[in-house]
């Protein structure tokens, strides 16, 4: 009997074992696409004809494009499940998905640890201007000349996260242990199991009493833009913000005005609005401290997602159903 397709867009970095093994179960394939123009051809030519499942990665895009309106009819009419490798989907439009009959996947918990732990080191750095003097050092200027004003301790500030989920839920861990107080805002209550005591709070509430404002959304059309010119008025005047979600939440054009007339302290992104561009008002201002897309950028984080990808894969093949389906599929 003829194996199953699964086809490999981007690269297995890691978990070779798991991906080889793959073949006990199905033909593993490659494309040949190197252009989003060059992927739509392949797709539509047959030679893909079988692919019954898809692992894709972030860095795929570069060649494919987003999985949209064009791209997804175009895929071969077997292909029945898309397994991601990211919590975050943006890239892949659920809704052309959903029409196709095509189940979406991601790895939800496999990024909670190591995004929180950025998102913790930026909250640090932002609150103690850490920024300026790092610079003024690899400058010969040893913390600067002047020096930079003195920094905030996180000790008895209110963080709040926006979009509790598993990272929000494993930052509010690491952020009491540096006794802060977090308050969150979801699209639901959460028990306070799952919460773990954090106070429920309503959106603008969040932010006119926030300190701190860690933004844990996805990104889709209801969260784009979510942070805009009206947000950052509500919001306390010195507030400082740490974003690790996706750069479109916060609308970085209104973010840089905010920055300059001191409304906004500090900053400190891991995302951006047009990545790998950066506003030129975020790289001039020395209260922002960026880093370029590194939520997950360890070997045990990288290594767990692939094979959480690699189980989303098997189960597709073996039973028809996937591991870990995004919420938006989970009752197709």
């Amino acid at each position: 009997m003829t194996k199953p397709k699964v086809l490999l867009l981007g690269e297995i970095e890691h978990a070779h074992e798991s991906w080889n093994s793959l073949s006990n179960i199905a033909e593993l394939v490659y494309p040949r696409a190197r252009t989003r123009a060059e992927f739509l051809d392949e797709c539509r030519s047959g030679d893909l004809d079988g692919v019954v499942a898809i692992y894709r990665t972030f860095a795929s895009v570069d060649y494919t494009g987003r999985f949209d309106e064009e791209l997804v009819p175009a895929l071969p009419a077997s292909v029945k499940f898309v397994c991601h490798n990211g919590a975050g989907y943006d890239q892949v439009d659920v809704h052309v998905c959903t029409k196709r009959g095509i189940r979406v996947s991601n790895t939800p918990t496999a990024v909670d640890d190591a995004t929180a732990d950025v998102t913790m080191f930026l909250i640090l750095g932002a609150l103690r201007g850490f920024n300026i003097s790092m610079r003024a050092l690899r400058g010969g200027q040893w913390r600067g000349h002047p020096p930079p004003p003195l920094g905030r301790d996180p000790e008895g500030k209110t963080l709040g996260i926006l979009g509790m989920g598993g990272i929000g839920k494993n930052l509010r861990r690491k952020a009491e242990a540096f006794s802060m107080r977090v308050i969150y805002h979801n699209r639901e209550k959460l028990s306070d199991e799952l919460s773990g005591g954090a106070e429920y709070v309503s959106f603008a509430e969040l932010l006119m009493t926030s300190d701190v404002i860690s933004l844990n959304l996805p990104l889709n059309d209801k969260t784009r833009h979510k942070i805009s010119t009206r947000e950052f008025e509500m919001m306390k005047k010195g507030v400082v913000i740490v974003n690790t979600a996706r750069g479109a939440i916060i609308d970085e054009e209104a973010l840089v005005k905010a920055l300059d007339s001191g409304h906004v302290a500090s900053v400190g992104l891991d995302v951006y609005e047009n990545e790998p561009s950066i506003h030129p008002g975020l790289l001039a201002n020395d209260y922002v401290m960026l880093l370029p897309h590194m939520g997950t950028w360890t070997i045990e984080t990288q290594t767990a997602m692939e094979e959480w990808t690699i189980s989303n894969v098997r189960a597709a093949i073996e039973t028809g159903a996937l591991r870990s389906v995004i919420p938006e599929h989970a009752a197709l």
